[in-house]
C-alpha cells in the first residue's frame, strides 16, 4: 500500500483556504508522526504555517503555535467546546423514541460557558489537592506491586504491565467501581484507543458501552451510599436540581474518556524518555527531589493532547480567515515544543524557567483532573526509580505510537539487567 493510500481522504478545499494557509497533514495516519510523533511535531513548527488548514479528516484547521493555542483556548466564544452545539444535540435526543438506550453526554468537556461551569463546579472539590491526596498511600502501593511484578522478568512490555493498569485501578477505586471488572474497564480503554475518525455512531456506541458499564454500581449507589465518587455525585446539584442517573452517567463518561489514557500515556512519553536518557535516570535516582521538577518538563516535551474546537462565527484569527462551523485543533504537542515560547525546546531541562506548559490546556477547559495526573505521574517515577535498574529501551522491540486526539504509546518495551 501506498503512503497516499494509507492517509484519510482529502476532502475538496474551501473558497476561504488560501495557498498560504493550506498544509497537508493527517493527524491520525501521518507516517512520519506515527513512526515519531514529536520529532515530526517539531517538523510542523519549522516547516507549516503556524496556524494551518488541512484536508484529511473531513478537512480542518490546526492551531500549532504557542500563542494560537493559547489564545483559542481562553476565548470559547469563538472556539467552542460544543462540537455540535449543545441546543442541536439536545433536539435531536428530544426526537428519538422513548425506548431508545441513553445516550451519554461527555459533561462538562463538551461545554461552553456559562452551562460548563454548572457541571464543572459540583465536581471539583472532588479533584482538590486535599482530596487527592488521600490517595497516594494507595497509588504508591499499586505502583510498586505493578513494577515488582516485571522486576525478575529483566523486560517488559511497560504500557500493557504498568502505565495502563494503574491508571484504570486507581480510577475504579476512585469512583467505587468494583475492581474484579478491570478487565473489563481495560478492554474499553483498549476500544476508545483504537478509535481514529470514524462515524458518530460508533463514538456514541462506545460511550454507551462505558456507560453501561458503570450503570448497576450507579443505581446500587444512590440507594447505598459509600465512600466513593459515585455516591458523592448523587448528594450533589446542578443548578440547584439533584443530580440524576442520566447526570451521573455523564460524568463518569466523561472522567473514563478524558482520565485514562491520558494518564497512561503520560506515564509512556515519560518513561521512553528516561530509557533513552540514562543521564536523567541517574540524576533523579541521585536527587529524587527533582522528580517533580521532571514530571512538569516531560509533560511540556512530550504533549500529547489534541482537543477539538468548532468556530462559533466567521473571524479573523492570527491573520487568517476563519467561517464559522469550521473545525480546529488546538494542538497543544506544537504549543509546548514552540521555540519562541520555550527556548530549546526539545531538550528535556530541569531547571527550565519562564512560562508553564499548557500540557493541561488553558483556559476555563483546563483540566480538571490535572492535581491526580501530576499525582500518579510523580509517584509512578518515584517508584521505577527506586524500584528498577536501570533501564533502556528494547532494540529488538522498537516503540510504536497512534496519532488522533491523544498522542499514544501503542507498546514500549524496556529491558535491564537483572
Amino acid at each position: 500500500m501506498s503512503e497516499a493510500a494509507s492517509l484519510s481522504k482529502a476532502v475538496p478545499t474551501p473558497d476561504h483556504i488560501t495557498d498560504a494557509v493550506f498544509y497537508d497533514f493527517d493527524m491520525f495516519f501521518d507516517p512520519a508522526y506515527l513512526a515519531d510523533p514529536h520529532k515530526r511535531v517539531q517538523d510542523l513548527l519549522d516547516n507549516a504555517p503556524p496556524v494551518f488548514w488541512t484536508p484529511r479528516n473531513g478537512g480542518h484547521w490546526m492551531l500549532v503555535s504557542h500563542a494560537a493555542n493559547f489564545e483559542a483556548a481562553r476565548d470559547t466564544e469563538t472556539f467552542s467546546s460544543e462540537v455540535i452545539p449543545h441546543a442541536q444535540i439536545e433536539a435531536i435526543l428530544a426526537q428519538l423514541p422513548p425506548d431508545t438506550p441513553p445516550i451519554p453526554r461527555a459533561y462538562p468537556i463538551n461545554l461552553d460557558p456559562p452551562l460548563h461551569a454548572k457541571y464543572r463546579q459540583p465536581v471539583q472539590g472532588v479533584f482538590s489537592p486535599k482530596a487527592i491526596n488521600l490517595l497516594k498511600e494507595s497509588i504508591r502501593k499499586l505502583a510498586g506491586e505493578l513494577i515488582d511484578a516485571v522486576l525478575d522478568q529483566g523486560k517488559c512490555e511497560f504500557m500493557s504491565t504498568v502505565a495502563q493498569p494503574l491508571p484504570v485501578q486507581v480510577f475504579l477505586k476512585l469512583l467505587g467501581l468494583p475492581v474484579e471488572k478491570f478487565q473489563t474497564y481495560s478492554a474499553l480503554v483498549k476500544a476508545h484507543l483504537s478509535a481514529t475518525a470514524g462515524d458518530a455512531g460508533s463514538a456514541i456506541a462506545r460511550m454507551q458501552d462505558v456507560a453501561l458499564a458503570m450503570r448497576d454500581t450507579i443505581i446500587a449507589r444512590r440507594d447505598d451510599p459509600r465512600d466513593d465518587l459515585i455516591s458523592l455525585l448523587w448528594t450533589v446539584k446542578i443548578d440547584g436540581q439533584p443530580t440524576t442517573q442520566q447526570d451521573i452517567e455523564n460524568y463518569g463518561v466523561l472522567m473514563f474518556i478524558a482520565g485514562l489514557d491520558t494518564v497512561m500515556q503520560g506515564m509512556g512519553h515519560g518513561v521512553r524518555h528516561m530509557a533513552m536518557h540514562p543521564e536523567l535516570q541517574s540524576e533523579l535516582r541521585a536527587n529524587p527531589a527533582l522528580i517533580a521538577d521532571a514530571t512538569e518538563e516531560l509533560l511540556r516535551r512530550y504533549t500529547f493532547t489534541v482537543p477539538p474546537r468548532r468556530l462559533n462565527k466567521d473571524v479573523v484569527f492570527e491573520g487568517v480567515q476563519m467561517k464559522k462551523d469550521d473545525r480546529a485543533m488546538l494542538f497543544l504537542p506544537g504549543a509546548d515544543l514552540d521555540p519562541k515560547e520555550f527556548p530549546d525546546a526539545d531538550r528535556v531541562e530541569l531547571n527550565r524557567g519562564g512560562k508553564p506548559h499548557i500540557a493541561f490546556n488553558a483556559g476555563p477547559h483546563r483540566c480538571l483532573g490535572s492535581h491526580l495526573a501530576r499525582v500518579e505521574l510523580n509517584i509512578l517515577y518515584e517508584e521505577v526509580l527506586a524500584r528498577m535498574p536501570q533501564f533502556r529501551l528494547d532494540p529488538e522491540r522498537p516503540a510504536t505510537f497512534s496519532g488522533g486526539h491523544i498522542i499514544g504509546v501503542q507498546e514500549l518495551h524496556l529491558v535491564w539487567d537483572k
